[in-house]
């Protein structure tokens, strides 16, 4: 019985073909903005340690 109602929710009521690829779509679609950002993220702080040292090396 429970198989049965796990087939009808999966099915979407017909629509299935077109909602479970569209949640495909998304999840990627934000996996990569993810990755993207934290790549970002990584090099902007090491351009931002870079730009402290260099200025503690001014100071000295």
């Amino acid at each position: 019985m429970m198989s049965m109602d796990l087939m009808t929710f999966l099915d979407m009521g017909g629509y299935a073909r077109f909602v479970w690829p569209a949640y495909g779509v998304s999840l990627f679609s934000l996996l990569a903005i993810l990755i993207f950002s934290l790549r970002s993220l990584k090099a902007r702080e090491r351009e931002f340690e870079a730009l402290k040292s260099q200025r503690r090396g001014d100071r000295a």
